[in-house]
């Protein structure tokens, strides 16, 4: 008696939803993200076991480079330009929208007021390789606050709840970091956080 061949199909899955579902996805993730700004000047923070979480908003990051340069700056540009329209009032600096658009897009700040208006009227690669050599001034004022405590003050003005969090790099001499700290506590801002990498082969031993 003759065997019955059993006919074999080939199987065919249609892909075209998945695609769809993938396409929605990207689009969902690009239109969601938030894209940093690129940091002044890239540090390398010393490692830690500290797991505490730095909090993402109402943060202002403050940024130490290993020859001790300082900048300051928080991701939320409304506070930013409060903080440009304090200083700017205080130290009688005037900057024409051309300038407040290339501060804006600046991350951090880190000129010195007496230089802020000539650093803001470079093309932003110039801006790029200025920054390098600037930094906020850490002296005081005729006696009276330093330009980075200025700038702290007015981060808190625009925000009460602004947090404080220092960034330094792991070869960032101590004497820097020491002097930073009593400028801090000098205006009662006690409560600060240091940013570090994770160091997993500590906490897993």
């Amino acid at each position: 008696m003759a065997k019955i061949k059993i006919q074999k199909k080939d199987i065919w899955i249609d892909m075209t939803p998945m695609s769809d579902v993938m396409t929605l996805l990207l689009c969902f993730f690009m239109l969601t993200s938030t894209f940093l700004t690129p940091e002044p000047v890239q540090v390398t923070a010393p490692n830690s076991v500290s797991e505490v979480k730095i909090p993402e908003q109402d943060l202002l990051t403050i940024l130490v480079t290993p020859e001790g340069k300082i900048f300051a700056g928080t991701e939320n540009k409304n506070h930013m330009k409060t903080m440009m329209e304090t200083m700017t009032d205080k130290f009688g600096v005037q900057l024409n929208a051309s300038q407040e658009k290339h501060f804006l897009e600046d991350a951090m700040v880190g000129a010195p007021m007496a230089q802020l208006s000539t650093y803001l009227n470079l093309d932003p690669e110039k801006m790029t390789e200025a920054i390098q050599t600037l930094g906020l001034p850490l002296d005081s004022i005729n006696g009276g606050k330093s330009e980075f405590q200025e700038w702290v003050t007015a981060a808190r003005d625009a925000n009460p709840d602004m947090k404080l969090a220092i960034k330094c790099d792991s070869k960032t001499p101590y004497a820097t970091i020491k002097k930073l700290m009593s400028e801090l506590q000098d205006m009662n801002e006690n409560r600060f956080q240091l940013i570090t990498n994770l160091d997993v082969k500590r906490l897993n031993n």
